[in-house]
């Protein structure tokens, strides 16, 4: 199976041990990966300020770079749901070959097992573009039995353990511009977050989107510093890319 891996723009510029980590396990688990060398945004910021017409020509890029892939990876919940939403606008098909990452492991490649070891408490943030965007988890609000594929991922990790959360879906108050013209809100619903997990002890924050660890790693910075946001890739690849200069033991 050739896999496209889709790197998010600001994966790329402020977290490239993300997309290292994932192309390091997609690769263990032994798909062959490919990075095309466009495009680099899938066009959502410009989407939820309001002017979704001007990133009309990444979604157009984006389909031309990736239409001879058998599936796209990426490790953000929040671009591959705006690519899947954009994509069936235009009725293409490749917007049922996209998935977010732990979307691919679970559900494709059903994965029932890893190579990887992570010996420390962590607690599980669950996104809400990938929660009720993506179907990843259960939100609390739907009566339908309890179930996160980012959960099930992460017990597969010898040594990690997952700690419980009083409110395990809550939103983290980022929500991309929200965090700009609503910053007082935002900063109090992600200091929320972070109590619920300090609270239970967790040593580690994880997340399929990065874009909400960068929220929580932030304030983390100035509220609870031991405590460190990992995205799931990092924990998923076994570790030791994270490990490799980002202030882990």
């Amino acid at each position: 199976m050739t896999l496209g891996l889709f790197i998010p723009c600001y994966i790329d510029q402020l977290y490239p041990q993300v997309g290292r980590a994932t192309f390091s396990l997609l690769s263990r688990l032994g798909h062959q990966v490919k990075v095309p060398e466009r495009p680099s945004c899938c066009g959502q910021p410009m989407s939820n300020s309001g002017y979704a017409r001007l990133g009309t020509g990444c979604i157009t890029d984006f389909a031309r770079e990736y239409a001879a892939f058998d599936h796209i990876v990426s490790p953000s919940g929040s671009c591959v749901l705006h690519l899947k939403e954009s994509l069936e606008a235009q009725h293409s098909p490749l917007a049922h070959r996209v998935y977010e990452l732990c979307e691919f492991l679970h559900d494709i490649a059903q994965v029932d097992s890893l190579p990887a070891r992570f010996p420390h408490r962590v607690g599980l943030h669950q996104s809400c573009h990938g929660l009720r965007g993506l179907g990843l988890g259960s939100p609390s609000e739907c009566m339908v039995p309890t179930f996160s594929k980012p959960a099930r991922l992460l017990q597969m990790v010898a040594g990690l353990e997952l700690v419980p959360l009083d409110r395990c879906d809550e939103c983290c108050g980022f929500g991309g511009t929200f965090s700009v013209f609503e910053k007082d809100v935002s900063v109090r619903m992600g200091r929320d977050r972070i109590q619920d997990h300090l609270s239970r002890g967790a040593e580690y924050i994880t997340s399929a989107d990065m874009s909400c660890l960068m929220h929580l790693g932030g304030l983390l910075s100035r509220q609870a510093p031991q405590v460190k946001v990992l995205h799931i890739a990092e924990i998923l690849a076994g570790g030791e890319l994270a490990m490799d200069g980002h202030g882990l033991p």
